[in-house]
């Protein structure tokens, strides 16, 4: 196994190249010489069953995965039991449509934790999760992985060891890190060799080598403030904020690890995938 590679949504380049409907994303993936595509719910779950079938043949067809991001205004840790509950449903939902489109995978938001404390937010969000997945068991979608992501905004839950946390709720959870995030709300520091080091050798202590070798991941280049992290997402054309997939792919080909990596970048997401897929190949060969 190794790891594998795709865009967040459509780049800039998919109208460009003549695709119009997220059900030719798969053939775009493809022609990319990408393996995975993250279907994008983020502002709502609205997959039809005809378009979600036709959307999964042609995965099948160009040997595509598939993973699902989630509404975005799911929030785990509010105080108010409703917007937990309409969370639920809101995972739900993207387990139901993530299954339709055969994917394994949804990426879940944690939510903010500015009016209380980070400990009760973190106890918020697990309360709530253990509710979603005994919502998705009860459904018969218990091999849809929620994936908890670590966040770039200061006032957010979702550093790497609260989303580790959240990963202890359920043996079936797997991490979604954005190391763009994580470079964000730690001020530039998650770049070098050695911080990469750190964050995969926490997932492995935390969570083990399976969930470790096994990860889900965002990554792009992001700018960030030091009042509130993470500000806008940028290219791989950036040069000033970071962070650099280098020694992460150095890291992930050393290791033998083999994730799901997503590109984030703003238009270009297909494109800086290429690059880190091709950065670690050249690793793997060494």
């Amino acid at each position: 196994m190794s790891a594998i590679f795709g865009p967040a949504g459509n780049s800039d380049s998919f109208k460009v190249m003549g695709y119009k409907s997220n059900t030719d994303a798969p053939e775009y993936v493809s022609k990319m010489e990408l393996d995975l595509y993250e279907y994008q719910c983020g502002r709502g779950v609205r997959v039809s069953e005809e378009n979600a079938k036709v959307y999964r043949e042609n995965a099948k067809k160009f040997r595509i995965k598939t993973s699902l991001h989630a509404p975005y205004f799911i929030s785990l840790s509010s105080i108010e039991e409703e917007k937990r509950l309409k969370s639920v449903d809101y995972i739900l939902q993207s387990a139901k449509a993530a299954k339709m489109l055969g994917a394994d995978r949804i990426v879940v938001h944690s939510g903010s934790c500015s009016k209380i404390s980070r400990e009760e937010a973190l106890e918020k969000a697990k309360d709530t999760l253990k509710i979603a997945r005994n919502e998705l068991v009860e459904n018969g979608l218990e091999n849809i992985h929620i994936c908890p992501e670590t966040m770039g905004k200061i006032n957010q839950l979702g550093t790497l060891e609260e989303v580790l946390q959240l990963c202890l709720v359920d043996e079936s959870f797997i991490p979604c890190i954005d190391f763009g995030h994580l470079n964000c709300r730690t001020f530039g520091n998650m770049n070098c060799y050695e911080d990469y080091e750190n964050a995969l050798n926490l997932i492995e202590n935390m969570l083990g080598y399976d969930r470790l070798k096994n990860f889900h991941s965002h990554f792009s280049k992001i700018e960030w403030t030091k009042k509130g992290g993470e500000k806008k997402h940028l290219t791989f054309a950036d040069q000033i904020y970071g962070p650099n997939f280098e020694p992460l792919g150095e890291l992930i080909a050393k290791r033998n690890l083999s994730p799901y990596i997503i590109c984030e970048s703003a238009g270009t997401q297909a494109e800086d995938a290429v690059f880190m897929k091709k950065t670690y190949n050249s690793f793997k060969t060494m």
